[in-house]
Parts: C-alpha cells; structure tokens; sequence
C-alpha cells in the first residue's frame, strides 16, 4: 500500500507542473496558457494547457456539468475496479502491483486536477516540426506506462494449469 501513495503523490499534474515551474524552470514562472518552453527543439517541449475534456480532448465541447458528473462517475468506478484488482493480487506478484498503483495513481491524480480546477493540466508537448501528439501530463504517462506494463505482465504470466483426465499419468 505504501507504493500506492508514492504513485498517488508523484502523479498529480497539477503538483508536477508547479513544481517544474518553481524548481527546473526559472523562465517558467510567468508562464501563460498555452505558453511553450522548448526543451529539445522540433521534439519536446513544456507547455502550459488546460484540458476540461477527455483523453486526446474528447469531450471537451461539452457543458460542464456533465462533463464533471460523467468523469466523476467514471473515475469512482475505474476507482473502485483497479482497488479491487489491486487487493484481489497475491502478495508476491510486485510486477502486477506496480502497474495498477500507477494506473491508480495516475487517475487519482488527474480526479484532482479534474475536482479543482474542472479541467486537467498538461504540459508535455512532444512533436516532430509541427506534428505534435496530444500533449499529456505525469499522470497520464503512469497511466499509459502502468497499462502496458500490466499487459505484457499478463501476456507472459505463466498460470499452472490444471491436467485433464486423459493427461493424467496412469495410476500404479
């Protein structure tokens, strides 16, 4: 459980991008909407942006209401489902519980931006010369990053599988 607040403290984006604008980034404390500081040119850079919509911005035109009642909605019960996996996981399997405290921790964090400020922050803008994906927060990578690493980890878990009659050996 201790894991589980590391990743819930770590990935709030709104803490992330306060904390890169006091610490790592001096320039970054005048910072507008939509502001960008590039860090590697043509490639990466950090960018100031309020996201009230979904991933990739779905959602966005929506009233605020039900935007704020259908994220809620689905935050509580995607809650709900990754603590009950998280618990239902064996002790030992530290792989499986590293993935869904990250994808918890991620979804907390965003629940929090999304309870304050109505919107979520993001401010990782990777692009190619001006083809840019959406840009993305903290929370959103341990999200993405959890969800792979839970897939290759079911992929290659190796279960023991019980023997049908006929495989069984012959009794002595």
């Amino acid at each position: 459980m201790g894991l589980f607040a590391i990743c819930f403290w770590r990935c709030s984006p709104a803490r992330s991008w306060r904390s890169i604008r006091r610490r790592n980034c001096p320039s970054c404390s005048q910072c507008d909407l939509n502001e960008s500081i590039p860090i590697v040119p043509n490639l990466f850079s950090l960018t100031y942006i309020r996201n009230p919509g979904a991933a990739f911005g779905l959602l966005a035109g929506s009233s605020d209401a039900f935007r704020m009642v259908f994220f809620g909605v689905t935050s509580l019960f995607a809650l709900a489902l990754l603590g009950t996996i998280l618990f239902r996981l064996p002790k030992k399997d530290w792989i499986g519980q590293l993935s869904i405290a990250g994808i918890l921790g991620g979804a907390i964090g965003n629940l929090i931006d999304r309870l304050r400020y109505g919107e979520v922050i993001d401010f990782l803008d990777v692009y190619i010369d001006s083809y840019h994906w959406p840009a993305f927060n903290v929370a959103d990578s341990a999200i993405s990053v959890g969800v792979v690493f839970l897939i290759i980890h079911f992929a290659f878990e190796k279960k023991d599988v019980p023997l049908l009659p006929h495989e069984l050996p012959p009794a002595s």
